[in-house]
Formats: structure tokens, C-alpha cells, sequence
């Protein structure tokens, strides 16, 4: 077995005696005694435990802030870690993030300060420009429970585009990382963590290890570990498979492997599906993001899982594959009741394929809950409509929320065939949506409510499709 390396702030770090399903978190704070990092939810929410990762792309190292909670310690293999106290140089003052918020006066009891620290680093050195929808998305991950955020957002409006100070220790990093030896079977005692390098590794190592749970970035997963605290006989990680690294085109669909992450899709999700690429944008942070994959919000199979309802209305298909070969099937297909899906075992969502949008069709989604960002969903809409001469040969309405899985309002869809596209057909719009759903009552929203939230969101889409008014106001 090959121990666990990586640069840790900068000087290589091996790992052969930590627990596979150790946090990121918990390791950095009792092992290797960095306890600048904090852990305030220990569920991806707070960002408190950011740190930033730097993994290569093209020979080059790429800056992505992390949250260490949600992380096993196998994940970080191969990559360069860097926490708070990585970022003064010995015998030098602070780091201009960290000085600039101490001349702004950023900071109060410190406890978060850390993860915003982190947070603020990884934007600086993706040289955003200082526009505040992108200064608030890099920070949204982040929460501050003493104070406003004014003096925080100035920080990181000051850093922006500022990537200078480790401009040349990238190429270095970069090729020290390159040369160490990847750990694709880390075993510690009863326990193993797998990384295949391909496909045909990949499933060598369902068939030796039949009951080890998948992970692909482990943000839903990742909770069992840091909440839950259990302890995985066998994990088996996708995020390597080179097939599965995959973002394409074929002229007629956006194709995007399986082990690709939000922030990854992102590029292709904003040129392709605007909308969709916004609603991304408010699942959960950065943070989660830099690890997340919509294959894996597929497998979860949740209700109020914010991709699902939008895949369901573009009509994606599903490219699902194991030893014995590949079939196909749309994700309205694979999402089978709650927290089910039609995954055979030792199958796996190798490819998401995202039918383009043709002339005369469009698309719209929205999301409904307490808060605008990193919040669960109350409900989620999500509409593809083909209007012709103002009139509605299809529309795919698709919602998340509304019952024990994601699904499309079959009996609304009919009755808007052939109709005219306005708010006038849409009278009978609640009595239509009860014939596809029962919602349930719960803490983020009642049936009512979300019944009445479902119907205004088509609503939305009718005005939004048929005015030149702006109407799109997603935060004040």
C-alpha cells in the first residue's frame, strides 16, 4: 500500500496511518496540530473549515476553496493543501488577504475569520474581476454571526484580479505535485479507499468490493462521515476515472461525464442553459461546488434535489454503464420514487447527455426557499416550452418538492397543449397542478404554500416569455 502525499502548505506531507474515512478537517486539527481551521456546522454550510485546494489542470496549478468537513482525507492525495497558516511566509508580514482585513476591520471574534480568509485567497488568485455578483458568490459560502458583511466584501473587492504574490511558486507547486505517485489503494486497518484511474479499474473494484459506497465529490455522502460519524468498511472514488473526466459536444447534446463537478459544468451550463447555470450558482457555495457533481445529486435521488426537475423538463438522458456493457434512459426514467433510482448494481451514471435547445423552444428554472443563497429548496420549476404562432405545442413542466420525487406536471402539460400561450389560460393552473401532486407539509414550506409558489413560478414564465418587461429580480 502507498501512503497518502501531498503539499501541505508548501512541503510534502505523507499520510499512511490516518483512518480513510478521517475528515480533511479532523486531521489537520489533531494530527497535523493547524487548528486555524475551524469547524462550526461540520455540514458544508458555515465555512468555517474552508481551506483551498490546488489541484492541476493542464500542468498548471488551479486554486479552489474546499470545505475540510465534508472531505475524506484520500481526496486531498496528490493535491497541494493550503490552510490559514500556509499563507505568511516564514520571516514575513501577513498575507495581503489577511492585512487587508485587518485594515478594514473585518473581523470580530475571529472564529470565522479563518474560512473567509481562505475564501478570499482562492477568488484573488482566480483573478475575478471585482464585479459584486461575483465578489457575493465567492463569499456566500462563508457566515458571519458578529457582525455585517460590508467590510468583508471590501476585502475581497480589494483582492480582486490580484493572482501576483504566488504567481511564480505556481509553476513549481505544479510540478512537484505532477511527480508524486497517486495512492489508488489506501488500506488502514479494516478500512480501504479506492481511486480507479479507469473504468476498467473502476469496476475491478466494485466486483472485489460489492458493498463499498460510490463517492463522487461527497457533499451529501460526506455527511455521514462528519455528522454521523460512521466508518466506511470500503470507499470507491469516481473523481479519477479519466472516461468519466469528460465535458463535450456531438452537435445536439452537451455531454458531461459523470465525475464532473458543478463548478466544472458551469462554462458549458451558462453559454448552453443560462438559467439553469444561475439556479446552479445557488446550490450550495463554492465551496460545495469545487467537489459536487450532478451525477451525484442524481444518484442521491432527493426530492428537492435542484438539478433533477431540470434535467427532467430539457428531456437529458443518461448514459448508465457496468462490466457487462451500457443502456440508456432519460432521468425522468431514472428517478424512480424517493431516494430511488433504476442504478442496477455495480452500475454507474457514466454520462449526463443535455439535449440543445432548438428554434422557437426556451427554458427557464427556478428555486423557491428561506434563503437566497446555499438554502434547501422549498420548491423547484423548471420549464422547456416550444412556442409556435403563440401557441403551445409542447411544454415540459417539471418540479421538485411537490412529492416523493422529482417529477414532470403531466396533467398541466396536456391541458396547455395546442392552447394559446398567455395568463388567461392559466386560470385553472392550481386545480390542474393538484391532479400531479400532494405536497407534504413541512419546517421550509406547507402544501398550500407550496402549491400556490408552483403555480406562480408558471405564471413567472408566461410573463417572462411573453413581456419585455424585466422581471427577473433574484436578489435585492
Amino acid at each position: 500500500m502507498a501512503p497518502l502525499q501531498f503539499l501541505l502548505n508548501g512541503k510534502l506531507c505523507s499520510e499512511e496511518t490516518a483512518p480513510p474515512t478521517m475528515t480533511v478537517l479532523d486531521w489537520l486539527r489533531l494530527r497535523a496540530r493547524l487548528t486555524g481551521t475551524k469547524e462550526g456546522c461540520a455540514e458544508g454550510d458555515c465555512g468555517a473549515c474552508t481551506i483551498v485546494l490546488g489541484r492541476c489542470n493542464e500542468g498548471k496549478l488551479q486554486y479552489q476553496a474546499v470545505n475540510s468537513c465534508l472531505m475524506m482525507l484520500p481526496q486531498i492525495d496528490g493535491c497541494a493543501v493550503i490552510t490559514v497558516e500556509g499563507l505568511r511566509a516564514e520571516n514575513e508580514g501577513l498575507h495581503p488577504v489577511q492585512q487587508a482585513l485587518v485594515e478594514a476591520h473585518a473581523t470580530q471574534c475571529g472564529f470565522c475569520t479563518p474560512g473567509f480568509v481562505m475564501a478570499i485567497f482562492a477568488f484573488q488568485h482566480g483573478a475575478e474581476p471585482p464585479d459584486d455578483m461575483l465578489i457575493h458568490e465567492a463569499l456566500a459560502g462563508n457566515l458571519c454571526r458578529c457582525t455585517g458583511y460590508r467590510s468583508i466584501i471590501e476585502t475581497c473587492r480589494r483582492m480582486a484580479g490580484d493572482a501576483v504574490d504566488c504567481a511564480a511558486e505556481r509553476h513549481t507547486a505544479a510540478a512537484e505535485i505532477l511527480s508524486l505517485p497517486i495512492c489508488s489503494n489506501y488500506r488502514v486497518a479494516d478500512q480501504v479507499f479506492l481511486r480507479p484511474r479507469s473504468l476498467n479499474e473502476l469496476f475491478a473494484a466494485i466486483e472485489e468490493y460489492p458493498r463499498a459506497l460510490l463517492l463522487a465529490g461527497g457533499t451529501d455522502l460526506g455527511l455521514r462521515v462528519s455528522k454521523d460519524r460512521e466508518r466506511f468498511p470500503a470507499v470507491i472514488s469516481t473523481a479519477a476515472v479519466s472516461e468519466l473526466r469528460q465535458i463535450a459536444s456531438d452537435g445536439e447534446d452537451l455531454l458531461l461525464g459523470g465525475a464532473i463537478t458543478y463548478t466544472e459544468a458551469l462554462p458549458s451550463l451558462d453559454r448552453y442553459f443560462p438559467s439553469l447555470g444561475s439556479l446552479t450558482r445557488r446550490l450550495g457555495s463554492r465551496q460545495i461546488r469545487n467537489l459536487g457533481t450532478i451525477a451525484g445529486n442524481l444518484a442521491t435521488a432527493s426530492p428537492i434535489g435542484d438539478t433533477i426537475p431540470c434535467l427532467i423538463a430539457l428531456g437529458a438522458r443518461l448514459t448508465l454503464r457496468s462490466r457487462t456493457g451500457a443502456r440508456q434512459m432519460t432521468v425522468e426514467e431514472f428517478i424512480t420514487g424517493y431516494r430511488k433510482t433504476a442504478l442496477r448494481p455495480a452500475e454507474i451514471i457514466a454520462e449526463i447527455r443535455i439535449p440543445f435547445l432548438s428554434d422557437g423552444q426556451s427554458f427557464s428554472a427556478y428555486k423557491i426557499c428561506k434563503r437566497f443563497d446555499q438554502d434547501i429548496s422549498t420548491v423547484v420549476a423548471a420549464f422547456r416550452l416550444r412556442r409556435q404562432e403563440n401557441r403551445v405545442p409542447e411544454l415540459r413542466a417539471a418540479f421538485g418538492g411537490m412529492a416523493e420525487r422529482a417529477k414532470r406536471a403531466e396533467h398541466l402539460e396536456q391541458a396547455l397543449a395546442g392552447r394559446e400561450w398567455n395568463v388567461e389560460n392559466l386560470a385553472d393552473v392550481d386545480s390542474l397542478l393538484a391532479r400531479d401532486f400532494t405536497p407534504i407539509n413541512d419546517h421550509r414550506g406547507g402544501a398550500a404554500y407550496r402549491m400556490r409558489a408552483a403555480g406562480n413560478l408558471l405564471l413567472r414564465f408566461v410573463l417572462e416569455t411573453t413581456s419585455d418587461i424585466p422581471l427577473r429580480l433574484e436578489a435585492l
